[in-house]
């Protein structure tokens, strides 16, 4: 029998490359630190039991022939079974890989539909080429528009979906109660929180999103954002700059 396989957009496999938490990724890497760094969510067999690693499994989409090939030997090779393609928010490093999955695995992306018009190329040209690809009509359509209150079911877990705008107009968390995990995009970092000078951020609403959303999560919730290492809930309570 196949395992399912599902894929969340979000983490940065190179966090020295990161845009808001790069120089602080670089200082924990130098200090020994962990930072995420793989690519893979993996569900165990559906309807029986198994014990789903939800920390270790990430995966943000693939943009290289190198991680392409990477992620189809993986899934081969444990002859996984791909279900879902779950996106916290549709900046084009967040879902440049969508027709990758779609050709390869189909299935398309899952999202808020508020962010439809970036995921269709608004305010391509502040990314550059590989975003202006977005506007060309390339990228699949929407599996299925996700909104708050949303569940995800896999094996004996479940995702929720938590609707956290600011950084885009569309973000959304995924939130596992049973791993005390939130996989959060770019909405919170570690001592940080997204950008909203790209179109469609609203600080205000980012903030609103944190402390509303995310901050009443138990304190001891590993937050597993799509840049840097990951942090708590609870230190990010008491020490992020950026939240009052």
């Amino acid at each position: 029998m196949k395992k399912n396989v599902y894929f969340i957009s979000g983490i940065d496999t190179d966090a020295g490359k990161s845009y808001a938490t790069g120089y602080l990724a670089r200082e924990l890497n130098r200090k020994g630190q962990r930072t995420i760094t793989q690519k893979f969510i993996q569900t165990g067999n559906t309807g029986h039991s198994e014990d789903i690693d939800l920390h270790r499994r990430i995966m943000d989409i693939a943009l290289t022939d190198d991680d392409r090939r990477r992620i189809t030997d993986y899934i081969e090779d444990r002859r996984l079974q791909v279900r879902h393609h779950l996106c916290t928010h549709m900046h084009y490093d967040h879902c440049f890989g969508a027709a990758f999955m779609w050709e390869t695995f189909h299935v398309g992306p899952e999202f808020n539909r508020a962010d439809e018009p970036i995921y269709k190329g608004m305010g391509a040209e502040i990314f550059g080429p590989l975003a202006q690809v977005m506007k060309e009509g390339l990228t699949p359509a929407a599996a299925r528009y996700l909104t708050e209150g949303d569940d995800i079911s896999f094996g004996h877990h479940t995702l929720t979906v938590l609707s956290t705008p600011g950084h885009t107009p569309g973000g959304i968390c995924f939130y596992c109660a049973a791993k005390k995990a939130v996989f959060v995009g770019d909405t919170l970092f570690y001592c940080s929180v997204g950008r909203t000078d790209f179109p469609g951020g609203d600080s205000e609403a980012l903030c609103e999103s944190v402390r509303n959303k995310l901050f009443t999560l138990p304190e001891d919730t590993r937050v597993y954002p799509g840049h840097g290492p990951y942090t708590e809930i609870g230190f990010e309570k008491a020490h992020n700059p950026y939240i009052g």
